[in-house]
């Protein structure tokens, strides 16, 4: 079968989710000649309203993983989705340390939502936290590895005339709770109400209000930070004057851990 429109749908506020969806999107797209279609819902603006799909639709639907699961804030929005019946294939990007059950839970949300998930893969992006905990991922082996999903991905649709079961993948069920990071003692380091602070280099440009997934800081006055933060370092990574940053210790300390912890390079898992 042909899909006759192919969609890449993702959450990224770092831009790591988007280069993994858009890679095997667009591998697709040249493997079956179908269209391109894509939508960005990492903005809030973005998710009151979803494309209406079909049947003959195959999508690539993308999130990051936050504390080893689909970021909660997005569920709300998940379970309003539809996908008509349409080809999907889940995908999360995580920082180098586990994916735990991010893709299984993405995957049975997407089945709820009428999507039939045909295959699904967890790929390396670079950590919200650091620059330099999975520098530069995904690099160019892990491009490779994305083009060479999208080909075995091209394969099984071309040989399947019938999808009957969602697509195997690791992870548990239930689901595990959010992973806790934790100190030197194992004491747990909460750090769900810590936000980023604002250096006097800021010039009040409006980029970290533009690119913030909550709408957490404000377009008036780029040092106030209201509501919920996720931790997700758009606006850290996006200031071109390096005016924001987060300097509390139990973020900091957990940060640090992170990069000792899990310096060694993970490789991707994908399934068909």
């Amino acid at each position: 079968m042909k899909p006759k429109r192919i969609w890449k749908i993702w959450f990224s506020p770092t831009g790591g989710t988007k280069t993994i969806v858009s890679t095997i999107a667009d591998t697709l797209s040249q493997q079956f000649q179908s269209p391109l279609e894509s939508y960005d819902f990492t903005l809030l603006k973005n998710r009151h309203t979803f494309p209406e799909l079909n049947e003959n639709d195959l999508v690539i639907f993308g999130t990051s993983v936050i504390a080893g699961r689909v970021p909660n804030v997005l569920l709300p929005y998940l379970k309003t989705i539809k996908g008509n019946h349409s080809l999907a294939v889940p995908v999360v990007s995580f920082g180098n340390r586990n994916y735990d059950d991010a893709l299984i839970e993405l995957r049975n949300l997407l089945e709820d939502a009428s999507f039939q998930c045909i295959g699904a893969g967890a790929f390396i992006s670079e950590h919200a936290f650091s620059t330099t905990l999975a520098k530069h991922r995904p690099d160019e082996e892990d491009i490779k590895t994305l083009k060479e999903f999208a080909y075995l991905l091209y394969q099984k649709i071309e040989g399947t005339e019938e999808f009957l079961h969602p697509v195997y993948v690791n992870g548990q069920t239930p689901l595990r709770p959010y992973y806790m990071p934790q100190d030197r003692n194992h004491n747990p380091i909460n750090i769900l109400k810590v936000k980023p602070v604002t250096s006097d280099a800021c010039v009040q440009c409006g980029i970290c209000a533009n690119v913030c997934p909550m709408e957490t800081i404000s377009f008036k006055d780029a040092r106030v930070c209201q509501g919920i933060c996720i931790k997700c370092n758009a606006c850290v990574k996006a200031c071109p004057y390096h005016a924001k940053s987060f300097i509390d210790e139990g973020y900091l300390y957990h940060k640090e851990e992170l990069e000792i912890e899990y310096a060694n390079r993970k490789q991707p898992e994908y399934f068909l």
